[in-house]
């Protein structure tokens, strides 16, 4: 039996994400956040903000109102920006059937968000936990261009949840096809963490890239980022392992080196321009720069428990204390000298 899946949020990775499970022979309602955006879709049959050029299946349902589509939602799944996780969450919740004799309701959420709560520094799935709390939680994460997996592109991506094992399996199984291979995991702090703190990293190497420091400079950059996100994520409670594999360094070389890379893109005009005046390019079009904010979060919570990130200072420096960039990698090629 198909599973009935919602999209909540329908920018370009959430609108992607239902073009491919409709692709694997499930149900998909989309519900995009804003009504004229679901009734343009619904019209055209495309998303021409996030996702120009992708023809949507005609089967995939476009919903201004979740309410009916949850009355027989099996899985839900959280594609909006972070910072507007928690009132999507409570949307969903005011929603939802009450749970009573011969209702059931949906089995998991799965968050695809990247990046903390600002103020609480929760993480996204510990966001869905406190307002879903009878029902299971999870992460889905990877190196994943939203335009290459609308087009069926080859793509690995891990899945992390706290469910049983039996519906870890049945959502790696029924999310999975030729050209989209899953991965499971338990480890959801690891793989959250992985997603969102790459996005900090890929502005980093773009400076790089945008000031012309060479090859060496980006691959020395690479390497002790991901030592550093490692190290954060261990502070969570995460194991460094993890980020060794998909959701860190699979998704940091691709956000770091890629064209389509927002971040990268944001990070190459600071580089160019030489100051942080770059900054009003931090969106294109109606994009979001997800690092910009992510270096602010993350930033706090290093300071807040000691975690030393000398990159993530760097970038949180030029982005938010209009630091130069040369300046921020003078500060970085001097510290202290030691052991790797």
């Amino acid at each position: 039996m198909p599973l009935n899946i919602c999209i909540f949020g329908a920018g370009a990775w959430g609108s992607a994400m239902a073009i491919h499970l409709n692709r694997c022979g499930q149900r998909v309602t989309l519900i995009p956040r804003r009504l004229e955006h679901a009734a343009a879709i619904a019209g055209t049959r495309a998303n021409s903000v996030y996702l120009p050029d992708i023809a949507f299946p005609p089967d995939i349902q476009i919903a201004a109102n979740p309410a009916p589509a949850l009355l027989t939602c099996d899985v839900l799944i959280f594609a909006c920006p972070s910072k507007a996780l928690r009132a999507t969450a409570k949307k969903v919740r005011a929603c939802l059937p009450e749970k009573v004799a011969g209702t059931r309701l949906p089995f998991i959420a799965i968050s695809l968000c990247k990046g903390l709560e600002a103020g609480t520094l929760l993480r996204p799935e510990e966001v869905l936990r406190e307002e879903l709390c009878d029902m299971s939680t999870g992460t889905l994460s990877g190196p994943t261009n939203a335009a290459e997996v609308a087009a069926s592109l080859p793509v690995a991506v891990v899945f992390a949840s706290d469910a049983a094992a039996e519906v870890a399996e049945k959502i790696q199984k029924e999310f999975s096809n030729d050209t989209f291979r899953i991965y499971r995991s338990t480890d959801i702090i690891g793989v959250e963490l992985g997603g969102s703190l790459k996005n900090i990293y890929a502005i980093a190497a773009g400076i790089c890239d945008g000031m012309k420091l060479g090859a060496n400079a980006r691959a020395s950059l690479l390497t002790r980022a991901l030592a550093e996100m490692s190290r954060i994520a261990v502070s969570f409670g995460g194991s460094a392992e993890t980020i060794q594999g998909l959701s860190g360094m699979g998704d940091l070389i691709a956000t770091a080196t890629a064209d389509w890379s927002r971040n990268r893109a944001f990070g190459i005009a600071i580089g160019r321009a030489g100051t942080p005046t770059a900054l009003e390019k931090m969106s294109a079009g109606t994009s979001i720069v997800e690092g910009y904010y992510a270096a602010k979060n993350f930033y706090d919570y290093t300071r807040r428990n000691g975690v030393p990130a000398p990159i993530l200072e760097c970038v949180h420096a030029i982005i938010y204390e209009n630091q130069s960039p040369a300046d921020a990698i003078r500060a970085l090629m001097t510290r202290d000298l030691k052991s790797e």
